[in-house]
């Protein structure tokens, strides 16, 4: 008997059942009816009522969803299945948690117009840990800030289970008990992570906030070892042998994870043969196998400014599958054969075996084509081979802008670390005619493995990128009109009309900030077993192929493409693809935003990091973001802080969201996202991320309100280190949303009782499952 089975008789009889009555219309075994029944009651999927009765949620005005947190006690919940958001006001989350899935009841409308509703039921707990500054009660216990604001409590740890905590320490706490009635949140500390301003936790903290796993069983490492050994010649001899050819790899100077090489080679009727030669990840790692299960749960590396959590440990990510230079190895390969005008004219996949003639470096690359003498001699070899490449990137681009392509030039901050890992520089990471070259030659690829898939009608997981909601871009078309610019809102929305805005804007002040919007206003990139086609790209097919060591989807799309040249893909291959294929969609989605999310928390730590020692500088910036609480300003290297309304001095400013400015009130005065503006650096607070500047008005002064942002004294750097690469095609976007305002808890004094919010929410009987 399945869960399905119970909630179909449920459907039906349109009303609650007991579980005898449910028992006489399904039949079957009893047992097995009460284990389905009490499954659906632990996963919130079915309720009981006051008078014991099995009811679906739905059949009594609820609504299924997540719960999304504010410091301020309140919150706003997101249907499961789509529609409107609604308010939550904070006596109304009866214990419900950021994050958590709950059933709600709307209650009607907020004296703004929006709906309101009411935690009716938790389905399921979202916060098993919390992590957060420790701050000691002097008896024994204490409690937890947690560094996520939009929790909304502190975690009271009883004496006892404060491990070897000290105040001030960043820690692990698991929690033991969830706010119920006047019971608060508490827990005990599992991990202790170190002094928060010591080098490394600030990183180490995010990468347990988002449980990102950052070590390996040893069964997995002690396979990866296994397999870090020298080709076989066997191996070597059925594959089609590219070792003799100009192969090269072109990465970030501090890549060790290489997985894309290429070739090239001009024709006699005026095209080009591309050799895209990926790593051939999938010949190591078995399906299901002990790396193959880690991969999966990863999904994706994670990037961050001073370490790597890799997806294969490195004897698998920096040995084996790493296209080292003049080393034999196993790669996957797309050959495609391109008109004059770049167009793909013919084009096969191999297994093959390639030994690259040179690890090279986009600056070394950027370099000679902007004429480096010493280094053309140096590469003399490849040089005319790379000019062909220049070349043939240019028609490449070319025929994807003729079609439509956005391409969001965003700036990207390249982050700079002292010998003990503290930022000692924020600058902006350069994307030259070398970096560009290599990004076409994977588009290309990862278009043409999609179309010939398509072709074969098999299934697939495919990068999909739909178009925009019509709300958003009725939203972005009232932006751009406050700066003077507009987009097609009616009719057959087309990429075009994106590129062309995109291009108007461009060498503008305000170019950043309307790339940032406009983005913002598209859907997600995700992957899917469906092919939706790409927008951003104008591709009517698309996948991701290229990068199989750093992403999960790569993986699975060269298993399929190897088994389509091993004879085909059986019947039941396909029935196992077609089955699985949904959920691992979603799984390599979801990882990848817990992955974009790490790496944009931790940049914004070593972003504050590195403004501690530039509090007092006055700057010139582009205001990126306005709110209530004031407007946010972005420095042309992408540090990113606010102007609070209350520290502009000379009037009375109110904020006008439908036009994204603000407005003094006696004066007329303007600020409005776009304008460049000069401030100084105030104040860093390291806790929750943000930077605070004050405006520097005509007359050179401003008003200095830090409103409590704690003023951290400058760490004088040592020795210049080097960031981490930036994985190639990682889209690039940041937000330029409201980030905490304010705090919400008391400190207390040392001997004091441990402070935490008591709810005065009303009890919600989860443990009897009972509505």
């Amino acid at each position: 008997m399945e869960q399905q089975t119970v909630i179909s008789a449920l459907r039906r009889l349109r009303r609650p059942a007991s579980p005898e009555e449910l028992f006489n219309i399904i039949g079957g075994n009893a047992e097995a009816l009460d284990r389905e029944i009490d499954a659906l009651l632990e996963q919130g999927e079915a309720l009981l009522t006051k008078k014991g009765k099995l009811a679906l949620p739905e059949q009594l005005g609820l609504t299924l969803g997540r719960v999304q947190g504010n410091a301020r006690g309140f919150g706003f919940f997101i249907p499961q299945n789509g529609g409107g958001d609604m308010f939550l006001p904070g006596e109304a989350l009866n214990g419900a948690m950021h994050n958590d899935r709950v059933w709600v009841r709307e209650t009607g409308e907020s004296p703004r117009g929006a709906k309101e509703a009411e935690v009716v039921f938790i389905a399921e707990r979202m916060n098993a840990r919390v992590v957060g500054t420790f701050h000691s009660d002097g008896l024994g216990g204490g409690y937890v800030v947690p560094d996520e604001t939009k929790i909304g409590y502190d975690v009271v740890i009883p004496t006892g289970q404060e491990k070897t905590a000290k105040s001030g320490e960043k820690v692990v706490a698991e929690i033991t008990g969830y706010p119920e009635g006047n019971r608060p949140l508490e827990g005990k500390i599992v991990e202790v992570l170190g002094n928060k301003y010591a080098a490394g936790t600030d990183i180490l903290s995010v990468i347990r906030r988002l449980d990102l796993p950052d070590s390996f069983p040893k069964a997995a490492l002690r396979l990866a070892q296994s397999l870090n050994a020298p080709v076989p010649e066997e191996e070597i001899a059925r594959r089609e042998d590219w070792r003799n050819e100009r192969v090269i790899t072109i990465d970030g100077a501090d890549a060790k994870d290489l997985d894309d090489a290429v070739s090239l080679t001009r024709l006699k009727n005026g095209g080009y043969r591309l050799g895209v030669h990926i790593a051939d990840v999938s010949h190591y790692i078995a399906e299901r196998g002990a790396l193959d299960k880690e991969a999966y749960k990863r999904g994706t590396s994670v990037y961050f400014p001073d370490r790597v959590l890799p997806m294969f440990p490195p004897d698998v990510s920096n040995g084996v599958c790493s296209l080292n230079e003049k080393e034999p190895k196993l790669t996957l390969s797309c050959i495609m054969e391109l008109d004059a005008e770049g167009k793909v004219t013919s084009y096969r996949m191999a297994e093959t075996v390639i030994q690259t003639v040179h690890r090279m470096t986009y600056d070394a690359v950027n370099a000679m084509f902007e004429g480096d003498a010493a280094l053309l001699e140096e590469y003399k070899d490849v040089s005319s081979m790379l000019l062909e490449m220049r070349e043939l990137m240019r028609l490449l681009n070319a025929r994807r802008v003729r079609r439509g392509s956005i391409d969001f030039d965003l700036d990207e901050a390249k982050i700079m670390l002292d010998a003990s890992g503290r930022a000692q520089g924020v600058s902006l990471r350069e994307r030259g005619e070398a970096n560009r070259m290599i990004e076409e030659f994977m588009l290309v690829a990862n278009e043409t493995v999609a179309g010939h898939i398509a072709k074969l009608n098999l299934p697939f997981m495919y990068r999909v990128h739909e178009t925009p909601d019509e709300e958003k871009l009725t939203a972005l078309s009232a932006f751009l009109e406050t700066l003077g610019y507009g987009i097609k809102t009616h009719g057959e929305v087309r990429p075009m009309n994106y590129q062309k805005l995109l291009n108007r804007v461009k060498g503008t002040p305000e170019e950043n900030v309307v790339n940032r919007v406009t983005l913002r206003s598209l859907k997600k990139a995700r992957y899917s077993e469906h092919n939706f086609g790409h927008f951003g790209l104008a591709a009517e097919h698309y996948c991701h192929f290229t990068s199989p060591i750093r992403r999960y989807p790569d993986l699975v799309v060269h298993r399929i493409v190897k088994e389509t040249l091993h004879g085909g893909i059986s019947k039941r291959r396909a029935g196992h693809w077609t089955a699985w294929m949904p959920q691992a969609a979603q799984h390599c989605s979801q990882r990848e935003v817990a992955a974009v999310e790490a790496e944009r928390m931790a940049d914004n730590l070593k972003k504050c990091e590195y403004m501690q020692g530039r509090i007092g500088e006055t700057e010139r910036g582009i205001i990126s973001g306005v709110t209530q609480y004031g407007f946010y300003v972005e420095l042309p290297n992408t540090v990113e802080g606010m102007v609070r309304i209350a520290s502009i001095e000379g009037d009375y400013y109110i904020c006008d969201e439908k036009n994204y400015r603000i407005v003094g009130r006696s004066t007329g005065k303007t600020y409005r996202l776009g304008d460049e503006v000069e401030v100084r650096v105030a104040g860093v607070d390291m806790e929750n991320a943000n930077i605070s500047f004050v405006l520097v008005t005509s007359s050179g002064t401003e008003k200095k309100v830090l409103n409590g942002v704690k003023r951290v004294p400058a760490k004088e750097p040592r020795a210049q280190g080097q960031g981490g690469r930036t994985a190639k095609g990682t889209a690039k976007s940041a937000s330029a949303g409201e980030k905490g305002a304010g705090k919400r808890r008391g400190k207390g004094k040392a001997g004091d009782k441990p402070y935490a919010p008591r709810s005065k929410r009303r009890a919600v009987e989860k443990k009897t499952k009972t509505w």
